[in-house]
């Protein structure tokens, strides 16, 4: 893999948690469309929640999510009381029959919340939907914020799958990224969530920090190997100061460059896949027995706003302050600000403020893409038998790109393009050519290795 062919593919492109991406949402979508998609939810019909909690008790400078600092409790308080409202909201509006089958807790940072708040929360949730036996309720864990009453309500609640932050434990990466958590606090929450009964623990390792060498990511990867997670998430830090300005606090100089960066991923999964986890999409590595490794081999495998998955449920419904709901009919997203958000709920119940209605070729699109980005292939025969009457010209696209494609990166045989394992790294830039989207110049985009 030469330094000219890792620059030539690693361009700014989206990394297609959805299609159309979210900078293509607009208000032509809002609260009509939204009530209108939620009362046409069937019963029987599976369900997948997502409650954002835009809070932390610091702000880590590499950090992209909406959320902001507090050092008081209050402004929780009072936006718990409006999330507690739009569940009410939404769940009256959600056919009674239909079945809740992943809760997500994300932000943020979730387990800020006290622990009689994280209780009455799950009590909201199932107050107002019917949850199925086996709901898979997962929930971001920042170790900072745990103690031994929050590991109690978290049992309590039914948490099946803890996902923690790790980043980098190197000190000096840490103190650049302002997010200081050692070695031990990370093993002891793991230990503490195990040992009152969770399932599966996830960790994610960043690649791409400030300071961040490859001696000292080899370093974060065998401190977490020692953990057992049953699932990592090797993500590339997505510097864009533009679109998150505490972001700016991260010197320039301090990054490594683009082939550096890729050197890192890749002695990174490197060692993941010689330690016996299998490789699952662009940056998620299992255990073979983990269900997310069961699905990627069993072609099960999605892709939503968390990332991979094994949730089925065609439906996902935000809630909180800039949540992304994915219905059959579009995408809906919540105000982002959380006063603004919390002034819609007490007035409506809904917070929707744009979203966006799927076209036929947008369902193709995001049907060919997500199954590059999971399986690093689609069938001709299959898309064309999905789409009869649209899947010609995606097809000849696919195609094209094989003629002009002199990397190998690609290859068509027997009716099935596929990537290559040179152009699996690519999977991004491979995908963004079926963006119909991405040259209307709507958003900015972190680079694709």
């Amino acid at each position: 893999m030469d330094d000219a062919l890792i620059l030539k593919y690693a361009s700014p492109v989206p990394r297609y948690t959805s299609y159309p991406t979210a900078p293509h949402f607009s208000e032509t979508v809002g609260q009509a469309e939204y009530q209108s998609w939620l009362e046409a939810i069937g019963p029987g019909e599976a369900l997948s929640l997502y409650a954002h909690v835009p809070y932390c008790d610091r702000l880590c400078w590499f950090c992209a999510c909406h959320t902001k600092q507090t050092l008081r409790y209050d402004p929780v308080t009072t936006y718990l009381a409006g999330l507690h409202r739009e569940i009410a909201a939404i769940g009256g509006r959600v056919n009674g029959e239909a079945k809740v089958t992943a809760l997500h807790l994300g932000g943020g940072s979730p387990t800020l919340l006290r622990p009689d708040d994280l209780i009455a929360l799950k009590q909201a949730f199932t107050s107002h939907f019917r949850f199925s036996s086996d709901c898979e309720i997962s929930v971001e864990m920042d170790p900072n914020d745990l103690d031994e009453a929050r590991h109690d309500a978290l049992a309590a609640i039914g948490m099946t799958r803890a996902s923690f932050g790790v980043q980098d434990f190197d000190p000096v990466v840490q103190k650049a990224i302002n997010r200081i958590q050692t070695y031990e606090q990370t093993r002891d929450a793991i230990e503490a969530s195990r040992a009152r009964g969770v399932r599966s623990v996830n960790c994610d390792v960043l690649y791409g920090l400030p300071y961040q060498s490859l001696s000292s990511l080899e370093a974060t990867i065998d401190a977490v190997l020692s953990l057992a997670p049953d699932r990592i998430a090797l993500f590339g830090y997505a510097h864009v100061p533009w679109m998150k300005k505490h972001q700016s606090m991260i010197p320039d100089e301090s990054l490594p460059g683009i082939v550096e960066r890729f050197a890192q991923m890749s002695r990174a999964a490197e060692m993941l896949v010689a330690a016996g986890y299998e490789a699952i999409g662009i940056d998620h590595f299992a255990k073979p027995g983990d269900s997310l490794a069961v699905a990627s081999r069993e072609g099960r495998l999605r892709r939503n706003f968390q990332g991979y998955t094994t949730d089925s449920a065609e439906t996902l419904i935000g809630l909180g302050a800039s949540s992304i709901g994915q219905f059959r009919q579009g995408y809906v997203q919540n105000m982002p600000a959380t006063g603004e958000y919390l002034r819609q709920v007490e007035q409506s119940g809904l917070a929707a403020v744009r979203g966006y209605l799927l076209t036929p070729d947008d369902r193709l699109r995001a049907r060919v893409i997500a199954a590059i980005m999971c399986d690093f292939s689609f069938s001709f025969a299959q898309i064309a038998g999905e789409f009869p009457e649209s899947a010609a010209a995606v097809i000849e696209e696919a195609k094209l790109f094989r003629a002009r494609d002199t990397d190998g990166l690609t290859t068509i045989a027997d009716g099935v393009f596929r990537l290559t394992g040179r152009g699996r790294p690519f999977a991004r830039s491979v995908a963004a050519v079926f963006d119909a989207h991405l040259q209307s110049g709507r958003g900015r985009h972190s680079v694709a290795v």
